[in-house]
């Protein structure tokens, strides 16, 4: 090395310790330019920034940042909102960097917005056709960007993933996932990226998918490789080993070839990396059809459904998977966010994965080998006794496997934990679940009507309805889902502690430094918590239902909060509300990003209502009993998913008995001619005749009736 060399080299090193430095202060964030794979798995090097999705690879959400702690978080107050002009689900984890925040919005829209002051910089729009909005199970959701040497990565719900320039918002390439555009996928995730690669999933195992990953060249947009979760057809070679293995654990006899109607088991959100293992965690989902019954009659685990899988980053290549549901026909998936820590256990230090999906129970795993460690259950379970250690699965309740008969199970289908983020303190050494404890009650069909591009799951939710009406007409109503914050020991597999959110619904979590834990819930409540009590310090009504997780930054010195609010999603969807309270009750579930800093505004004011109650009461109807409940079983077969159980909606989507007097004449333009698709309503043609929506709109009205005057005698 000569002298030169060896200066220019030691004022590298120089410069790079003094950005460390500065970064660290929230004085210099990291350009936008440098955000590269050993930015984000030295991110606490740029504590100031929060350049991932779960902040680092390892997905802990918890930040060294502290100057928001237990003694001062009392005076945390609103620094500047940003209104998105969204009435839909607002999931999305902010990332910034370079003092630019990134956002994402219902229907895929990205905007970028100056951190310290909120001002816009840029939007982008990808114009996703309202009609896929039918296709998107669970809400027009995105849970947000990932950020690459200078560029955006987003994925459309549409099945793009598309590249932007960071500084402009421009679109530098845009590829279709989509292998085959007969079966339905979506996308709602946000991507991953690590060692040049752009790793997404995808949605659809509710429709006719069948799931996996992929992973494209962050420079050019090439597909480097794809990972199916679920075999193909068996009368060709599968793709891999794995794939191969896991066809003998499903019954290819049926009469409904699962290889036609997808299979399901779609990765839709999570993913985690180890850069020291190279490999890439993700939990994958459900079967389709729900029913395993219809989608392998002579039983078999169905690998790789309701799993988490490890493969090899660069490849692609399969590494292991552990199946957490074997044999699914809950909804029970795994698509829970994975976090990796390092965990002594038995005198150990232990490399591990840990996992809280759906089915209740709560996962450490050897992250190097997919061996199980510990299991335990954190929420409500009947499905199954608990988890036989020496085998790995669970020890299972045969009478939750419903057939056709009512079952009543727990947890429920969104799960005692669904994909709202959890979060690793490693100061307090527990984690942090935003947990929910409801029952689901299950009839299942013993056909299939296979329609594409509509639900397939082998449940009859018209009977399941009914069945609940009559529980509340007998006085015995299902249990209600209830909420909570639970602070779980992964070590001892206890809990530690648990508080009560309001609704069962509510957000994701943020650990802090500060010796902070954040969390908001279904009514609008964000909150910072003890981290080692649950005592709630600090509290504020931001008007709107939370479901996004909390991030927090640093510039110019000054720490900031950031959380998305915006309630929606799949429990959003579904949940309904008093109809006794249904016309006072008439608003909009208005979207907003607020960001908080100490010494901020210490009260958020409500947004004006979009439109007004009606003042005249729904038409007279003529029609008779057995149209009406022709009604109730197309309704509940076909636009439960969106508008909610007896047509009762949460305000994220028209509440459908509230309906203005235009609308009830238009029924046959609006569902069979998809006159209101560019909205997010969809055209139903292909599923759906002309009588059908005249017995649709028979049951909405009657319902309509016994709002407006239930609403009146209420109000009296």
């Amino acid at each position: 090395m000569t002298v030169r060399q060896w200066v220019c080299a030691a004022a590298a090193i120089i410069a790079a310790g003094l950005s460390a430095a500065v970064s660290q202060s929230g004085e210099a964030p990291l350009r936008l330019g440098d955000v590269d794979g050993a930015a984000i798995a030295n991110a606490d090097t740029h504590a100031g920034d929060w350049l991932s999705h779960g902040r680092t690879y390892s997905e802990q959400r918890f930040s060294p940042l502290d100057k928001i702690n237990t003694t001062n978080v009392m005076s945390l107050g609103v620094a500047w909102e940003y209104r998105t002009y969204s009435v839909r689900g607002l999931e999305a984890t902010p990332l910034v960097a370079d003092g630019m925040m990134f956002i994402t919005l219902a229907w895929s829209k990205v905007i970028a917005l100056d951190a310290k002051s909120g001002k816009e910089l840029w939007t982008y729009d990808p114009k996703v056709p309202g009609q896929t909005g039918r296709y998107a199970c669970c809400d027009v959701v995105n849970r947000g960007v990932a950020l690459w040497k200078g560029a955006v990565f987003v994925g459309t719900l549409d099945g793009r993933l598309v590249k932007l320039d960071a500084k402009t918002g421009k679109a530098i390439w845009t590829i279709d996932t989509v292998e085959n555009h007969k079966h339905t996928y979506t996308i709602t995730g946000a991507p991953r990226v690590a060692n040049g690669l752009v790793m997404i999933g995808n949605g659809g195992a509710e429709y006719d998918s069948r799931g996996y990953v992929s992973a494209f060249d962050a420079g050019t947009g090439k597909l480097v490789w794809r990972f199916h979760v679920v075999p193909g057809d068996p009368s060709r070679p599968q793709e891999n080993a794995a794939l191969e293995r896991a066809l003998g654990t499903w019954d290819t006899t049926g009469k409904y070839k699962f290889w036609q109607i997808g299979g399901g088991g779609a990765p839709w959100n999570s993913m985690a990396y180890d850069p020291q293992l190279d490999l890439v965690y993700f939990g994958t989902g459900n079967g389709n059809p729900w029913n395993r019954d219809l989608r392998s009659p002579k039983g078999g685990d169905n690998l790789y459904l309701s799993s988490v899988v490890a493969l090899h980053a660069k490849t692609g290549e399969f590494a292991w998977a552990y199946q957490t549901t074997p044999g699914d026909t809950w909804d029970f998936d795994s698509t829970a966010d994975v976090v990796l820590a390092d965990l002594k256990i038995g005198g150990q230090l232990r490399h591990v994965l840990m996992h809280a999906p759906k089915n209740g129970f709560f996962y450490v795993i050897d992250r190097a080998t997919g061996k199980l460690i510990s299991a335990q259950k954190f929420g409500v379970v009947n499905w199954a006794k608990g988890i036989d250690l020496t085998t790995g699965k669970p020890i299972e309740n045969p009478d939750a496997r419903y057939k056709d008969k009512l079952t009543i199970v727990f947890p429920s289908a969104t799960g005692a934990h669904n994909w709202q983020p959890m979060t690793y303190d490693p100061q307090t050494g527990l984690v942090y679940i935003p947990a929910m404890d409801a029952a689901q009650p299950f009839v299942g069909t013993t056909t299939i009507d296979y329609h594409p591009h509509a639900w397939n799951l082998g449940i009859d939710f018209a009977a399941i309805s009914d069945a609940v009406q009559k529980m509340i007409a007998s006085g015995k109503p299902p249990p209600p889902g209830v909420g909570f914050i639970k602070a779980w020991n992964p070590v001892t597999q206890k809990e530690a502690w648990q508080v009560s959110m309001g609704g069962s619904w509510n957000s994701g979590l943020l650990s802090t430094a500060g010796g902070l834990l954040f969390g908001g819930d279904a009514y609008g409540d964000f909150s910072a918590y003890d981290a080692r009590t649950g005592q709630r310090l600090w509290s504020m009504d931001l008007k709107t239902g939370i479901l996004a997780p909390a991030m927090t930054y640093m510039i110019d010195g000054q720490q900031y909060v950031a959380l998305l609010a915006g309630w929606g999603g799949a429990g959003g969807l579904a949940a309904f509300r008093d109809p006794k309270t249904a016309l006072s009750r008439f608003q909009t579930n208005q979207g907003r990003l607020f960001v908080f800093r100490l010494g901020g505004r210490q009260s958020v004011q409500p947004l004006a209502a979009e439109g007004t109650p009606p003042v005249e009461p729904p038409p007279l109807t003529k029609a008779d009993a057995a149209l009406t409940q022709k009604g109730f079983a197309l309704y509940h077969r076909n636009c439960l998913v969106c508008h909610g159980f007896f047509a009762q909606s949460e305000g994220e989507v028209p509440d459908l008995r509230l309906a203005p007097p235009e609308i009830w004449g238009q029924y046959e333009n609006i569902v069979l001619n998809g006159a209101l698709q560019d909205g997010g309503m969809a055209s139903f043609k292909d599923v759906l005749s002309k009588s059908d929506v005249a017995a649709i709109r028979a049951y909405v009205l009657q319902q309509s009736h016994l709002a407006w005057d239930q609403d009146k005698t209420h109000k009296h």
